[in-house]
């Protein structure tokens, strides 16, 4: 079979869970808000936009996916999509090979320059390849890419309880909103301690510590959007580009800039 261009594969996610292959990539565009509702696949997926970014959503996690990072989840778990902006998403749907190291669960990580020049490799190879062709040996590389990346802390745990995911849900759709919990506390019908309760038992985390993670997510797509680092520190609820910085560092593991410079 002669290569097929991205423009001409299929876009249909069915059409990619039976390839006899191990790794089978579509791609595929999207406009400025559009949403796919909660779904699942029979393989593995890897979620990597070229460009753009995406929000991606499962029942107790949320991520921002900014262009080069990449969205690792296991078949079988129901997630949900919103593109924050025009996408141009790449998709791997894995069917999971003797391949320990590859993650068993959700996980966002840095899509190295070798994935980035694997995964476009690909596009131009066959969407069904033998095992011996040169689509093959790209796959395997990929797969070796993935295991061997590492995890960011990219991850907003989100909960259970009706009260506190309503909460959750205003915040990460108003991430520099300064309501307090008291605030939340007249809205959601619960008492403050009840929530920052619930914060620590089905987050894992305070309310404030939630908040941050949420802020840096958005941070991380502003950056990506090419606005300035101070820019960024103030919608991000600071008014010292160093402090954000700081604390963008201590959860994230680099830098605003960094970020920026990679993007």
């Amino acid at each position: 079979m002669p290569p097929q261009p991205a423009a001409n594969r299929s876009t249909d996610p069915l059409d990619y869970q039976s390839l006899p292959q191990p790794v089978a990539l579509m791609s595929k565009a999207f406009p400025a808000g559009f949403r796919i509702s909660p779904h699942h696949h029979e393989r593995d997926q890897l979620l990597y936009a070229a460009s753009g970014t995406m929000r991606i959503r499962t029942e107790r996690h949320a991520w921002i996916i900014p262009p080069d990072r990449a969205l690792y989840m296991p078949a079988g778990v129901s997630h949900s999509l919103v593109m924050r902006g025009p996408v141009e998403m790449r998709t791997l749907y894995i069917a999971r090979p003797d391949h320990a190291a590859l993650p068993r669960q959700p996980v966002a990580f840095l899509a190295s320059p070798l994935l980035r020049a694997l995964v476009l490799a690909l596009i131009d190879e066959p969407v069904a390849y033998g095992r011996q062709s040169r689509a093959a040996r790209i796959s395997a590389l990929i797969l070796d890419e993935i295991a061997r990346a590492s995890p960011l802390a990219l991850s907003i745990p989100m909960p259970s309880d009706r009260r506190l995911l309503k909460l959750c849900e205003a915040v990460i759709e108003e991430p520099a909103s300064t309501a307090t919990l008291d605030d939340w506390a007249d809205e959601s019908g619960a008492s403050r301690r009840t929530l920052a309760r619930l914060f620590q038992s089905e987050c894992g985390m305070t309310f404030t510590a939630w908040r941050q993670r949420v802020r840096f997510h958005a941070a991380m797509e502003l950056l990506s959007r090419g606005q300035p680092v101070a820019a960024v520190a103030r919608a991000s609820g600071y008014r010292s580009p160093s402090a954000f910085a700081a604390a963008f560092r201590a959860v994230v593991g680099a830098s605003p800039r960094d970020i920026a410079g990679e993007i």
